[in-house]
């Protein structure tokens, strides 16, 4: 039996794989993204299982307008994958608040703003799929990252929540918790701060240090993005109802390590390797 997905976020990267892929196996899908004409390409052979509706997950009144017209049109939902989301990077000295509040109106408050919308729908059929892309950056920390950081591990505090809370319900949650992809992710999804790039910052010489042992030591590779996608689906079709589901030979190792020491042990690990003393 088809599905019906709602995808937030489907300019690019993994949301507009994800939405390129669910049509492709004959499912209906409700891309969404803040420029309708990031869309356009998707579903042109097949308009009766394809709608594009554009949708800035932070302006709360367009939620519930966008969730109508997807039920008026499929008459359910599905599938929920929260993806819409992007990154501001500094230091915490030198971030500035009000990018930092603009971001978690994205990436938590957005994604909260719209599973509040979708749940009565799939509680009332008492089925139903919640999936949120999170990344290993909700399960580690590292330096001019704390604010995304934190914004990916509000994510996971949130599924594991919203699992326990809807399970009754016939309701499955599943994070997807990328590492390092061939994506336009550092280009079109990621911001810097107002001093990332000033040289008398006291933090300059920190930066390129901190830069060139993450790309060397942590995430030294950039990976297939269909690989993401292909663990997504596995998940989907498993049926488990609670998965969290690292992707990527950087996020395995990673949280396997974690997993191992413990946490005072693998902070100072992380330290020793962005300082190049590992």
């Amino acid at each position: 039996m088809s599905r019906t997905w709602l995808i937030t976020g489907c300019s690019t990267g993994f949301g507009h794989l994800l939405a390129q892929h669910a049509f492709s196996i004959g499912d209906s899908v409700v891309a969404t993204a803040r420029s309708l004409q990031s869309l356009y390409d998707l579903g042109r052979d097949d308009e009766d299982r394809m709608l594009r509706i554009p949708l800035d997950v932070s302006a709360k009144e367009t939620i519930e307008q966008v969730v109508e017209k997807a039920l008026e049109k499929f008459g359910r939902i599905d599938v929920l994958v929260n993806n819409a989301g992007y990154g501001y990077f500094a230091t915490q000295e030198e971030g500035e608040q009000e990018e930092v509040r603009t971001m978690f109106d994205t990436n938590v408050f957005g994604l909260i703003a719209v599973t509040q919308k979708v749940l009565p729908h799939m509680r009332e059929r008492r089925q139903g799929v919640i999936i949120n892309i999170s990344s290993v950056a909700g399960r580690i920390a590292t330096p001019r990252s704390g604010f995304y950081q934190a914004s990916k591990w509000a994510v996971e505090a949130l599924s594991e929540s919203l699992y326990m809370e809807v399970s009754s319900f016939g309701i499955r949650v599943i994070v997807i918790e990328p590492g390092a992809y061939d994506t336009d992710f550092s280009t079109r999804s990621a911001r810097s701060g107002a001093r990332e790039d000033d040289p008398d910052s006291p933090y300059a010489a920190l930066r390129e240090l901190w830069k060139n042992n993450a790309r060397e030591k942590i995430f030294p590779y950039r990976q297939d993005p269909t690989e993401v996608i292909e663990g997504l689906m596995e998940a989907l079709e498993s049926k488990l109802p609670f998965v969290r589901l690292p992707i990527g030979r950087d996020a395995s190792t990673l949280l396997h390590r974690r997993d191992e020491m413990k946490t005072a042990e693998f902070v100072e690990w992380m330290r020793k390797i962005y300082h190049g003393e590992s």
